[in-house]
């Protein structure tokens, strides 16, 4: 019997080939755990806007340990030592880093599991995984953790110019469309360097930090934080809290036994054992869209209502605007919507709510993007920039919304 060849290669879009390097982290993506994220969308509900935007979580963690490869390469070119269980180390934690998204990534979380971030569930997951693979993750744990005592690791893994960010705005922007999203992201691997222990960009590559702010930004505007995609994925999320309300006043849903699981138990991270991992990993976005296929003929108005808005993209109207919402109006919107139903206030709730919305393409407050000047003093992009506009970018942007059904605009 000949035994698998595990140095695969796989074709992306993006970067070209991505190969496999060693039979670990071969064996790792052919993991059940990892190969749910090829059922996990990377843009949420953003499909409803822009059609392409069907690429998945899998597609996302392959692109970004093909680009950490890249910045190993690189920072070993320019004499950074990299060992090579550093190395690997640091290609499991890129990979791994998204393991714990669930359904529709961003839009449900705090859905399925409330009060526990993706991170804490990536987490979760990788400890199970070293488990399986008798501790050869140990380091790579230690890394996405921000224990180890090389800084510039972490940095790689989490910051403002990581791996992640760099791969899904060039991903996302490709699959939406949205051009204003792409980046330049192999020469922003090619300008980094490490000095005293922090990931920097060399200051010849300051352009190219600017315009992945500005990519970052536009991002967020245009695809993110678009009012249609926001107002599905609150839609999404007030589907699955009717429908955990009316499981736990006994009334029976008909969907799959691991979203049936989380709907009936309220799971934190204290209680996430081992057997609440290997549920969780059970669930995608299929058993979600498959729920809300049989839950849009429920006899529950409320439920049924919502599911029909998903199903066939007829969405509550968004109105955005600079100033609060005056609670007032709301109050006159639900009034209006009790009217043409027979819903009680509460029930009112799930059609017409405010909220508002942040962009803030960098924080000074968090760890900077620093650069490299060329007497190798080091200075925060913001500072070390002649682009009056970065400053801007670092001030948060909230804009406020209102949601309302739409045949209230003709009453």
């Amino acid at each position: 019997m000949n035994p698998t060849n595990k140095l695969k290669i796989f074709n992306d879009p993006i970067y070209g080939f991505i190969t496999i390097p060693n039979t670990l982290i071969y064996d790792l993506i052919q993991h059940p755990y990892f190969q749910r994220l090829r059922r996990i969308s990377q843009m949420g509900m953003s499909y409803l806007v822009y059609p392409g935007a069907h690429h998945t979580r899998f597609h996302h963690a392959l692109g970004c340990m093909h680009i950490m490869q890249k910045a190993i390469q690189t920072l070993q070119f320019k004499d950074v030592a990299i060992s090579k269980d550093e190395e690997n180390a640091l290609l499991i934690a890129i990979l791994l880093h998204d393991i714990g998204h669930g359904p529709f990534s961003h839009a449900m979380e705090n859905s399925i599991v409330e009060d526990v971030h993706h991170e804490e569930i990536s987490l979760l997951f990788m400890n199970e995984l070293n488990e399986e693979f008798d501790g050869k993750l140990s380091l790579a744990i230690k890394i996405f953790k921000g224990e180890y005592h090389r800084k510039f690791m972490y940095q790689l893994i989490s910051s403002q110019l990581d791996m992640d960010r760099m791969d899904y705005l060039r991903r996302d922007s490709f699959y939406s469309g949205v051009a204003e999203g792409n980046i330049n992201s192999e020469r922003l691997i090619q300008m980094m360097n490490v000095q005293d222990d922090f990931l920097v960009i060399e200051e010849k590559g300051i352009y190219s930090v600017e315009k992945f702010l500005v990519a970052r930004r536009l991002m967020y505007w245009q695809a993110y934080l678009h009012k249609t995609s926001v107002v599905a994925e609150i839609i999404l999320m007030k589907i699955l809290k009717r429908a955990k309300e009316l499981t736990q006043k006994g009334i029976h849903l008909e969907c799959s036994k691991p979203l049936l699981f989380f709907m009936e138990n309220k799971i934190s991270l204290e209680t996430f054992d081992k057997e609440k991992i290997k549920t969780f990993a059970l669930l995608d976005d299929h058993d979600v869209m498959g729920a809300i296929k049989a839950w849009q003929f429920n006899d529950d108005f409320v439920l049924s209502s919502l599911c029909k808005m998903i199903i066939n993209r007829d969405l509550l109207k968004i109105q955005m605007s600079d100033e609060k919402p005056e609670k007032e109006n709301l109050v006159v919107l639900k009034q209006k919507f009790m009217k043409l139903h027979p819903i009680s206030e509460k029930e009112a709730d799930y059609f017409i709510f405010k909220g508002k919305l942040k962009n803030q393409a960098y924080s000074k407050s968090s760890e900077p993007i620093r650069i490299l000047k060329k007497d190798r003093t080091i200075e925060d992009v913001v500072e070390a920039s002649d682009q009056l506009h970065l400053k801007a970018l670092s001030k948060p942007v909230t804009k406020y919304f209102i949601c309302f059904p739409k045949v209230l605009l003709d009453t």
